[in-house]
């Protein structure tokens, strides 16, 4: 269903109207499959400070100002130490996401 889902994709603006329907409904059971057989656990605290650096192209010296110690970013980046409520709450200001992200 995959290799039909990209052969549907690759014709992009030269899809007929069944197509697109069709493209759409295999995308639906595609994802359906997933979310029932091979769900993504929740990204950890640590994971999820990873992930929003990366997108942020962050360094952890940007990260000071939120933890007021290199040692304690590079522990907290490197999974050896727990994100605090009050590091969440300020990393959650920071990135502008939710501080559960960090809980």
């Amino acid at each position: 269903m995959l290799a039909e889902v990209e052969k549907l994709m690759d014709k992009s603006e030269h899809r007929t109207a069944e197509e697109d329907t069709a493209l759409d409904l295999m995308a639906r059971l595609i994802k359906g499959y997933e979310e029932e057989y091979h769900p993504l656990p929740d990204p950890s605290p640590h994971e999820m400070l990873v992930y929003l650096m990366e997108q942020w192209s962050l360094k952890q010296a940007d990260l000071l100002p939120i933890f007021k110690s290199r040692g304690y970013v590079s522990d907290v980046i490197n999974a050896k130490r727990a994100i605090s409520k009050a590091h969440a709450k300020r990393l959650a200001e920071f990135f502008r996401v939710s501080a559960n992200l960090f809980i």
